[in-house]
């Protein structure tokens, strides 16, 4: 029986210098648009990604874009999720176009909210003197969510725009967005945007392909746990939001 691992990116297989716990032996494993370091892995995470490999087929779950995504330097050879569940890339590399189809007419319909949230933001930043400003990510022409981080990254400085613009709207009568929050990393999706969609609809094609499947879910906060927890079997990394919430609190 074939096992495939929905494994997240970001805080999971690796992580930026400032999040490593430990700074030895850390080696490069995501790159900028310039082609500096962005993110790098411990020798634990890549005895744990070389353990999965051998055994399962790693699909990536990430937030990240097209873009992004072809500037993470591990090596994966079957489907990628993308944007959250935005994007399906399938195994050479090209964009699902049947899951494009259908995803891109919801996130059409959640425009014009992430637009009005938007503005409402920057409004804010702009009377409290909040430096950084809401964008919106778009990825294979569909738009798909809004994201604001702190210049300065101070974590603490979120919170006034989540708690006194964001929750508000969405209370308001706007109930078809959600709120990630980790770290500097404050993002608005629209509720049909959902990695556990994205998965289910690939373990759908794997299972077409392959007949039964064993499936994993991996990573590390709480926008993940929807689809770790349709997986088989669910694998959290240690001092991450998600093992806070759940192991670590135990």
């Amino acid at each position: 029986m074939k096992k495939f691992l929905f494994a997240d990116l970001d805080d999971t297989l690796f992580q930026t210098l400032e999040k490593c716990a430990v700074r030895e032996n850390l080696e490069p494993a995501a790159y900028y648009a310039n082609g500096s370091v962005c993110s790098l892995t411990t020798p634990a995470q890549r005895a744990f990604f070389a353990f999965a490999s051998e055994g399962m087929t790693v699909i990536p779950t990430t937030a990240r874009s097209i873009d992004a995504f072809r500037r993470v330097h591990l090596g994966f050879s079957s489907y990628a999720i993308l944007n959250f569940g935005g994007v399906i890339l399938q195994p050479d590399g090209s964009i699902d176009a049947d899951w494009q189809a259908r995803i891109h007419e919801k996130m059409k319909a959640a425009l014009p909210g992430l637009q009005q949230l938007g503005a409402r933001i920057n409004a804010h930043a702009v009377r409290t003197g909040f430096k950084g400003r809401a964008r919106l990510v778009e990825d294979a022409g569909t738009p798909f969510f809004i994201v604001v981080k702190d210049p300065d990254k101070i974590v603490a400085n979120l919170t006034p725009i989540e708690d006194e613009v964001v929750r508000p709207w969405i209370e308001d009568g706007h109930g078809d967005y959600c709120v990630h929050r980790n770290g500097n990393n404050l993002a608005i999706l629209p509720t049909a945007l959902d990695k556990a969609n994205a998965v289910a609809y690939v373990r759908e094609r794997l299972m077409q392909e392959h007949g039964e499947i064993i499936s994993f879910g991996m990573g590390d906060s709480r926008s993940d746990a929807r689809f770790m927890a349709d997986c088989d079997y669910a694998i959290i990394p240690r001092r991450t939001q998600l093992s806070k919430l759940t192991v670590e609190a135990l």
